[in-house]
């Protein structure tokens, strides 16, 4: 009871807050909610978290704007971004080929609210490619099975870990998502680790070391030296596929292009389009990884520590 009550009133308080963050001038001209005309292109549906964390961290809107100037430079895609946790028009998901959600999780995730949780569900078992994002992967435990279900992992704080190192990752298995990645490192972001995954369906895509230290609970401390899985792909026994990947916390990785192209992979295969041989195209511009950013305050500067006046001697 107490952790149901806990999801409602965090739902509540995430709405109210959501609500008083207006897009900038900036965010403004990026086309939100914009049905394609031709109905015959796979609708890709973005949807971007509300404000959260310091800047350049959990830059949602930015990053959703990016991955859909991305998913459009593949022929027969119409990628379509809602803002602020959820579709002012929930039109949009009308024939939607894939759902991509990248937000804020556990308590905060924008879809608890039960109507709300109802359209995914109804999107999942309809066929539709399902897409979590960073700290999306986590949700409050009474949901967490079935959100498993869709997503063929999910955070719990019982066995999960999370926070912020460097991950370099140099081998990948033979998989339509890792079509055209090469390796790579990400600096600086932040990662989820050790979910509880399906028994069955999940390919283990982008893999790499962790820090001792960053293994703070005893199922992870049982298993140092292992390399943690931060992305898959899922094929639900109801039919459908689903990816996750729990980085893409620091935008400024973004810059790396076989991020993007893992991450835009992942969304084509889920909505059931071919991935092409070399990988997706992912072309953007040094100018497009500064634009979008949400207004937030800058973190105040750090005081200085005033050393203990001296006693005077004798």
């Amino acid at each position: 009871m107490r952790s149901l009550l806990a999801t409602v009133v965090s739902t509540a308080l995430s709405a109210l807050c959501a609500s008083t963050f207006a897009l900038t001038p900036e965010q403004q001209q990026v086309p939100l909610e914009v049905v394609p005309a031709d109905p015959k292109l796979a609708k890709i549906v973005l949807i971007a978290g509300s404000v959260s964390s310091k800047p350049g961290g959990h830059e949602y809107f930015a990053g959703c704007a990016l991955l859909m100037k991305c998913l459009q430079q593949t022929p027969g895609v119409a990628a379509v971004m809602a803002a602020e946790g959820w579709p002012k028009n929930e039109a949009i998901f009308d024939g939607a080929k894939a759902v991509v959600i990248y937000a804020d999780g556990g308590a905060k995730l924008s879809f608890l609210a039960p109507e709300r949780w109802a359209k995914i569900e109804k999107l999942v078992k309809g066929g539709a490619g399902f897409v979590m994002l960073h700290q999306g992967v986590e949700v409050p435990a009474e949901k967490a099975d079935e959100f498993q279900s869709w997503l063929g992992g999910v955070f719990q704080p019982d066995i999960g870990c999370r926070g912020h190192w460097d991950m370099d990752f140099a081998k990948f298995p033979e998989h339509p998502v890792t079509r055209g990645v090469a390796p790579f490192s990400a600096p600086k972001d932040g990662w989820l680790y050790n979910l509880h995954f399906a028994p069955k369906g999940v390919t283990p895509i982008i893999s790499g070391a962790v820090p001792d230290k960053a293994r703070t609970t005893a199922d992870a401390k049982a298993n140092i030296g292992r390399e943690e899985v931060i992305g898959w792909a899922f094929e639900r026994a109801g039919g459908g596929r689903s990816f996750g990947f729990t980085g893409a916390d620091w935008h400024a990785n973004w810059a790396v292009e076989n991020q993007r192209r893992l991450v835009v992979n992942g969304i084509l295969w889920t909505a059931g389009l071919d991935v092409p041989k070399g990988g997706a195209p992912v072309v953007i511009a040094r100018e497009d990884l500064t634009k979008n950013f949400d207004d937030k305050p800058a973190p105040a500067p750090k005081t200085p520590a005033v050393p203990a006046a001296a006693t005077p001697s004798n």
